[in-house]
């Protein structure tokens, strides 16, 4: 059957969203003061480039930043069995129990959806690691609880009611940098790869765009009547996973959760139509949004477990909602139900020929050929990405999560 995602899907050539990255243009470390990377500027057709500490030059009057809040978490444990073999145990996100903050805050076993490496070497048996406290040796044990799809249900176990499973992963686990790094994290990476405004662990990446800023850039942007909201969108490992699909439409989105509070919601309908997201995390969050809007406006009596978004339902229909009516939508529902911050979660797969409704420009680093971060960049922008890649590989930008990054602005 052919409908409104599979027309749009077979007109997209994966092969036309390759380009050749060399391996030194790939930001081993991050540039030496946060706010000095090099900064490209596509705006009115015309590209430009100056250094991100300037960048409220370039923001436009009267708009809104939208930033993604989230703070990584020390995702990865390693494990050493007796034979040798090294585990490692990626936690990606929590199932019981499944809100981010009882699990963090727990002082007794949880269970979370875990990535394994080395799995072949664990087929049975429970890995453990020690750690101490207040001079007292202890135990973290990981044991398998069955499979979660791709991944695991991992049952994490400490031995100490005296400290909270965010305490543990704070003591034994490691912080998970992205693979292309090919490094382990060092003293440096604990401070320069959290954003100056991260404030709520779950993701096991971050949201790269937003590492630039300063608390200076941001006084700057606020002082040129620029003003600031936040969402948290928990960035999961499947933002490094590849399009290796010969077709688009045979690749599965991952899903990530984020939460939005109604002070946010309400500036986005005063400042629709000046609304510039930090990020590809916070421009999939932003227009997830609106898809749920129209969920409960259609069904304002949506339970929580309907709060969810799949890979192609913005593209299923033609829709003439608008952005206002999505918005007061949500706003009812949180209102009549006494909710201060709304729980969702999206698989949502942004590709060349979606119609972006909440974000009007955006700020982005540079991202891997043939991903979905890149088709999300092509979607917003065209076929001009070509051209601002180019740019930036002729004039020494630096690539990737610790790289330089761009301000797209399509007015």
């Amino acid at each position: 059957m052919t409908n409104f995602n599979q027309v749009k899907t077979d007109n997209i050539d994966l092969k036309d969203y390759n380009y050749d990255l060399p391996a030194d243009r790939i930001a081993q470390y991050p540039a030496a003061e946060r706010d000095m990377s090099q900064l490209l500027i596509y705006k009115e057709n015309n590209i430009s480039k100056d250094v991100f500490r300037n960048i409220d030059h370039y923001l436009p009057r009267n708009s809104l930043l939208v930033f993604n809040n989230t703070r990584v978490i020390r995702a990865r444990i390693i494990f050493s069995k007796k034979t040798g073999a090294t585990i490692e145990v990626l936690c990606l996100e929590p199932l019981s129990p499944p809100e981010y903050e009882l699990s963090f805050g727990s002082r007794g076993p949880v269970e979370w959806n875990c990535i394994i490496g080395n799995l072949k070497k664990w087929k049975e048996g429970t890995l453990n690691i020690p750690y101490f406290y207040k001079g007292e040796k202890y135990e973290l044990t990981a044991t398998k609880a069955g499979r979660e799809g791709e991944a695991w249900r991992i049952r994490f176990d400490w031995g100490s009611d005296d400290l909270s499973f965010g305490e543990i992963i704070d003591i034994a686990g490691r912080l998970p940098l992205p693979p292309y790094l090919e490094r382990e994290a060092e003293t440096e990476d604990l401070i320069r790869y959290q954003t100056v405004f991260s404030r709520f662990k779950g993701s096991v990446a971050a949201p790269t765009a937003g590492l630039h800023f300063t608390g200076n850039t941001l006084d700057r942007i606020k002082g040129a009547g620029i003003d600031t909201a936040e969402i948290t969108l928990h960035v999961g490992a499947g933002t490094f996973k590849p399009v290796k699909a010969q077709r688009i439409s045979d690749h599965e989105m991952h899903s990530e959760h984020f939460f939005v509070t109604a002070e946010t919601i309400e500036k986005l309908l005063k400042y629709h139509g000046r609304i510039i997201a930090v990020g590809t995390t916070s421009a999939r969050s932003l227009e997830s949004l609106f898809w749920l809007g129209i969920k409960l406006k259609n069904d304002p009596a949506a339970i929580k477990e309907d709060l969810s978004l799949g890979q192609w339902d913005a593209y299923e229909k033609e829709c003439s909602t608008s952005v206002t009516d999505a918005m007061n939508a949500i706003l009812n529902v949180m209102h009549r139900q006494n909710l201060p911050i709304l729980s969702a979660s999206t698989r949502l797969m942004i590709i060349p020929g979606y119609r972006f409704r909440m974000i009007d420009s955006m700020i982005t680093n540079f991202h891997q050929p043939g991903s979905t971060l890149l088709l999300l960049v092509s979607a917003f922008v065209g076929q001009k990405w070509k051209e601002i890649y180019n740019y930036a590989l002729e004039n020494n930008f630096r690539f990737l999560s610790y790289g330089d990054c761009t301000f797209i602005h399509r007015k």
